[in-house]
Order: structure tokens, then sequence, then C-alpha cells
């Protein structure tokens, strides 16, 4: 091994023994010998990584005031399952988790180390609580977190294991930015290692999804995890390509600025980034390849070996029949345990000609309804037409005795109709459609209307053939006339003329 490599493994030695020693008052903690009332052995490295949770999560609220008896209030209420520990005992463990983070003389806490890249003895002073402010009305001293503590804290959580590709492709540009290739160079290598872990998560969690999904809910669980994964390979997978177009970038630059013959091993450094940067992009491509292939297949073949899984531990005579028969069931819950086997409902259906048809709607009316479906052609229909054709000749009836007694408005003509025996006409559906025809046919005179579907008979041939030699004519008035409380219509002038249609 060349010196160089040598000294590339202990380059930041001392930032990074700096990291393992904000561990350090937490290891000694888990020391310190203290037990409950009972006699058990109190968790003292987890009370102590609490308080900094504590600490921090009042830092987040913005309380200044923190002090001693607050953070003992918290362990008391958080512990009151796990020991039996009264109010002085928990303030005396409190007192010593504070006194551990910041000791009684004021001054930093040490760490002392051999640092093996200057090949000298060093010290490392770290703070991970320090004082806040004094009460002196209530002789109180209030803490906060030092930035060790913050930066413990963050180091706890799970945060670089899923992002440290991210984190590294960031220092990988920053590295090219500066000029520092042969930095970058180990940075790649170091991308690598994150690639082939990533790798070995994948295939876990393949035969982990295989094997763990025996319910819908781990099946969506499984699945939201691999839409995560997938999105930010694919945000990792776009931060390769620009990484790969701005090192061709910088090579190109280079080259043209000669320094592959004035730099030999600059630009030497730049093309091993180049050909590293490849390798790892394909790596991890085939890691996004993975992803959807799990996506896709892996975990669509799992739900469906879940369903078929039910399928065959279903047993019909055992799971159904055994309960039926050998268990005295009330009426609800068999109805509950056979509803999945029964007929799905089927919505009855109607014909949209039924609501053409004459509505039954008077008590003292025998004849009924058929809401059957009309189909065009058949002896139903020609009832009905046959029905409709003898109202409509009815109507024309009472109408010209209306209009001889000298109605020459719709109006009077409802009126008329009303005093007579014929008033229960005004509550009928066809009453009303008689005049709308009459409106769109006028000038009208006797005869037969020809029919679009070469039918013989047409409806209104009855009404018609009452007119003879006469010429009725309907036109339209402005005010609508309110006959009964379901049937309104416009009112109308009516006029009835001796001469033909030709004189008119």
């Amino acid at each position: 091994m060349e010196l160089n490599e040598m000294s590339d493994i202990t380059s930041g030695f001392r930032e990074r023994m700096r990291r393992l020693a904000l561990f350090d008052p937490l290891y000694e903690l888990d020391r310190k010998k203290v037990k409950d009332y009972q006699g058990e052995p109190i968790d003292m490295k987890g009370l102590g990584l609490l308080t900094l949770l504590f600490f921090f999560e009042q830092k987040i609220i913005r309380n200044q005031k923190v002090g001693m008896k607050d953070l003992a209030k918290f362990l008391q209420k958080l512990t009151e399952r796990q020991y039996i520990l009264d109010g002085p005992a928990v303030e005396e463990i409190a007192s010593a988790i504070i006194q551990t983070f910041r000791p009684t003389t004021g001054k930093k806490r040490t760490y002392p180390f051999f640092d093996w890249e200057t090949y000298e003895k060093g010290q490392l002073d770290y703070s991970l609580l320090k004082a806040k402010a004094f009460d002196s009305k209530t002789n109180t001293q209030y803490y906060t977190l030092d930035e060790d503590g913050l930066e413990l804290v963050f180091a706890t959580k799970e945060f670089y294991s899923e992002f440290q590709l991210s984190i590294n492709q960031l220092m990988l540009r920053k590295q090219l930015e500066k000029g520092e290739f042969r930095g970058a160079l180990r940075q790649i290598n170091e991308m690598r290692i994150d690639v082939e872990s990533l790798n070995e998560r994948m295939v876990k969690l393949r035969h982990e999804i295989q094997r763990s999904i025996v319910s819908e809910e781990t099946f969506d669980r499984y699945k939201q995890l691999l839409e995560d994964i997938h999105a930010r390979l694919e945000r990792e997978n776009e931060e390769f390509s620009e990484l790969r177009q701005f090192v061709k970038d910088t090579k190109d630059r280079l080259y043209e600025k000669d320094y592959h013959q004035k730099e030999v091993k600059t630009y030497a450094y730049v093309l091993e980034i180049s050909n590293q940067l490849e390798e790892v992009h394909y790596e991890h491509s085939r890691l996004l390849e993975q992803s959807i292939e799990l996506k896709n297949h892996t975990l669509k073949a799992a739900q469906e070996s879940l369903y078929y899984t039910g399928i065959d531990a279903f047993n019909f005579d055992q799971d159904i029949n055994a309960r039926i028969i050998g268990t005295p069931l009330p009426l609800e819950a068999m109805k509950g345990l056979l509803h999945p086997f029964l007929p799905i409902y089927q919505e009855q259906q109607w014909s949209p000609l039924t609501v053409f048809a004459e509505q039954n709607i008077r008590e003292d009316q025998e004849e009924t309804v058929d809401y059957g479906f009309l189909t065009i052609g058949n002896q139903r229909v020609n009832d009905y037409h046959e029905r409709l054709r003898q109202n409509y000749g009815y109507v024309m009836n009472v109408c010209l005795q209306a209009i001889e007694a000298g109605c020459q408005e719709l109006a009077g003509v409802l009126e008329y109709v009303r005093k007579t025996e014929d008033k229960d006409l005004l509550h009928q559906r066809f009453f009303y459609d008689f005049w709308l025809i009459l409106h769109q046919r006028s000038p009208i005179v006797a005869g037969k209307i020809e029919n679009e579907d070469d039918e013989q008979n047409h409806s209104m041939d009855d009404a018609l053939a009452q007119l003879g030699q006469r010429t009725l004519m309907i036109k339209e008035r402005p005010e609508t006339l309110h006959v009964t409380e379901r049937f309104s219509i416009q009112n109308m002038d009516i006029m009835l003329e001796e001469e033909s249609l030709d004189e008119l």
C-alpha cells in the first residue's frame, strides 16, 4: 500500500473521533449502577438519551426555562410503569444525568485520543448541555442543548442509512466544483459501497415480501415502502445523470486547456472519476430496475399467492355448513353468514315509454296500469294508441260544445268543463296533451294525419273527423292558467271558422 493511500485512510481522523466522543457520556451513564426501590437496575444510558431528546423537544417549542425539576417530572412520568421511584429519587437521577452531560465545574468535557493522522496525542473538548439562564428568586438553573448535543441527537436518527447515497452525491459535486479530484475519486468508491449495501437490502426485501405478505394490511405496507424506495432511487438516478454531465464538461474543459499534457496526473484523476462514476451509475440503474420489478411483478405475485392461499384454505363444509347446522345461530347471524353466497341484487327495469302512458290517479278508476315494457308494434302499444285516440275524440267533442256555448279562449273552455259532468278531464294528462297538439298543428282541418312509421291510424283521427268543413285555429296568449295542483297550461285563443283552409 502506497503512502498516499495510507494518508487517505487516516484523513479526517480527528473529526471521526470527535463524533465517537459524543457518545462517551452515554456509556459513562451506563456504567453507573443505579437501582430502584425493588432492586431493579435502571437503564441510565437510555434515560440519558431520553434526556437529550427532552431538551431537544423543548428547544423545538422554544421553551427557554427548563431545569432539573422539569426533567425529573418528565422522567418520573415516563418510568412510573417500569420502576418504583419517588420524587427525590427521580430528581437525584436527573441531577446525575445533567452533571454527566455538563460537569459541575462548568468546563467542557474532554476526550483524550491519539491522532493517527498527525501521530500526536490530542484532546477533544465538547459540550452536550449548556447553561441557559438562572432564576435567583427560585435558585433554579436552566439548561439547553449545546451544538454537540444537537449533533448527537441527529446522529441517533435513522437518517444517514437511507440518504447516505444522496449525501455522498452532494459531497461529490462540491469536491468536483472545488477541484479536489483525489477526494472525489474516494467519494465515488464510498458511493459504490452504498450501492452494494442497497443491493443487499433489495434482495432481502424481495425474500421478505415473498415470505411475509399474509394479509392485505402487510401488502399495503410493502406497496408503500416500494413506492418510497422507487421515488428515492429515481431522484438519485437524476443526480447521477447530472454528475456524469458535470464530469464530462470538466473533462472537456481540461482537455481544451491542454491539461492532459501539462497536468497529466490531474487529468488522469478526471478520467478515472469518469470511468468509476459510469460503473457506479450502471450498478445504481440496476437497483432502479429491481425496484420496478419488485413493484410490478414480485408484489403482484405475492398478492395473487395470498388470494389463492385463501381459496385453498377455505372449506365450505367446515366453514359454512358446520357453522349453520352444528351451531344454533340466530336468524340475523345466519343472514350475515350466507350473504356472500347469495345472488347479487338485480335492479328492476322499466320502459321509458311508460312515462307517456296514461296514469291511474283516480281512486274510482278500476282499470290497472301496466308498467311492463312497451314494445313497438305489439298488442300492448296498439291498445294504448286506441285508448288515446278515443280520449282525444271525446275531448274534441267537449271542446266543440264549449265553443258553440260562446267560449273563445282556453280559459273559458276549462271553466265550461269544470261546470259539467266531464270535470274529471281536468285531472287527466291526455287532456293537456290534446291542446298542445292542437297548438302545434294549428290551423287544423278535418282529415287523417300521415304517420312517419307508415301506421294506418293516428291518435287524432277521431278528433279531426268531428270538424267537418270547419277550420280550428289556436293562438297562444301570454298568461298561464293554473288548472289543478298538478297541471298548468298557457292560455290560448280559439277560433272556429266554417270556411276551408284554402280560402283563408
